[in-house]
């Protein structure tokens, strides 16, 4: 039995971490997709105002 409960305790910190880890990673392709189209609108206006 105590192994079993070792197995669940090891289990439920993986799951933690993992999602802790994919929150972070999420976060930050987040902030990297939103500068992106920021600098896509910024160029396009650029463009359009140059000619």
């Amino acid at each position: 039995m105590n192994d079993n409960f070792l197995l669940y305790i090891g289990a439920i910190l993986a799951l933690v971490v993992g999602v802790l880890i994919i929150k972070k990673v999420a976060s930050c392709l987040i902030k990297t997709v939103v500068g992106l189209i920021v600098l896509a609108i910024l160029a396009y206006v650029f463009y359009t105002s140059m000619m």
